[in-house]
């Protein structure tokens, strides 16, 4: 198993900066985003596409430095109701697909996305129960009018492409937990599994390793994140929070670098259960915490992970 990262919290470096960095810190693979929420800072997906030339300085940029390539990521909402924007998303999508087989990278990762409740919707809804009854009616209608035609139809692309669609289990979008990711999968093939981020989980009441049991091989890209839940705020607030990430003493979670949200323990078992149902790919670090900055939250993970992966103990570190 490989330490990777998610290039995008180096976004206000040069791609080949940011990767030297990444390199010289011990780290083995990246994931690279075309657009959408990422952002494209390191990737302009239309011109890669259309120059086999910059398509080969790409990869020599990459491989030059000893990195692999583990995934390209356009994480968005191909199903917005707000057409204009699901145009967007769903183009950069296609894109994406279509560079990864030049590239010759198997996976692309995406968000499953969220409709409205009807098609004169302004906005994503997401339900989150049954009654009143309108709420079930509402995501009967999306699955069956929205989620699965489309998917379906993006999962017969990618595999026209020789590429795996690997959606991030994400509350806010319809594929959230692992019922709902098998739901899909179910409906529209194997070209489509999970990219699979535990910190999404950990919130949710979500055990991990039991969620990787469940999805054995339909695990096809993991997201090295965690989540850090606050039970003094949960005790009276639940775990459904809307308030900015950045009010951090007052949400129910936060997410947090690895080992930052739980033990060492807890990420040795997830590693262990991906072992298990045959995950052997790459564990991408994502850093989304609040309290550290880029180049603190980075290096602490890398140190973290390499404990968890091959026992290396941890080492110190000086950050610019």
């Amino acid at each position: 198993m490989k330490i990777g990262v998610f290039t995008a919290l180096f976004g206000q470096q040069p791609l080949e900066q940011a990767l030297d960095y990444i390199a010289a810190s011990g780290v083995e693979a990246v994931e690279i985003g075309t657009g959408n929420y990422p952002g494209d800072p390191h990737c302009k997906a239309k011109a890669l596409l259309e120059s086999a030339a910059k398509r080969k300085d790409f990869l020599k940029a990459i491989a030059g430095r000893g990195l692999m390539l583990s995934a390209l990521s356009c994480h968005g909402n191909p199903l917005h109701p707000n057409t204009r924007l699901a145009k967007t998303n769903h183009e950069v999508h296609r894109v994406t697909v279509q560079l990864a087989q030049k590239l010759g990278v198997e996976r692309v990762i995406n968000f499953s996305g969220c409709p409205g409740d009807s098609e004169r919707a302004k906005y994503p809804n997401w339900v989150t129960c049954p009654w009143p009854p309108d709420f079930t009616e509402v995501v009967q209608w999306q699955w069956k009018e929205k989620v699965i035609p489309y998917w379906k139809e993006e999962a017969g692309y990618a595999k026209r492409h020789g590429v795996k669609i690997c959606l991030e289990m994400h509350p806010g979008f319809v594929v959230y937990n692992p019922e709902t990711m098998l739901r899909l999968r179910d409906a529209c093939g194997d070209s489509i599994g999970a990219n699979f981020d535990p910190s999404h989980l950990f919130w949710q009441g979500i055990d991990p390793t039991a969620a990787i049991r469940m999805l054995r091989d339909c695990i096809y890209h993991v997201h090295a994140k965690d989540t850090h839940i606050y039970d003094w705020n949960t005790r009276v607030n639940g775990v459904l929070d809307t308030k900015p990430y950045s009010d951090e003493k007052n949400r129910s979670w936060i997410f947090r670098t690895v080992g930052y949200g739980n033990s060492l323990e807890v990420w040795k078992d997830i590693v262990s259960h991906l072992r298990m149902v045959g995950y052997d790919f790459v564990l991408s670090i994502e850093h989304e915490d609040s309290l550290m900055s880029v180049n603190e939250g980075f290096q602490k993970a890398v140190s973290f992970l390499k404990q968890v992966v091959i026992g290396e103990p941890p080492t110190a570190m000086w950050w610019a």
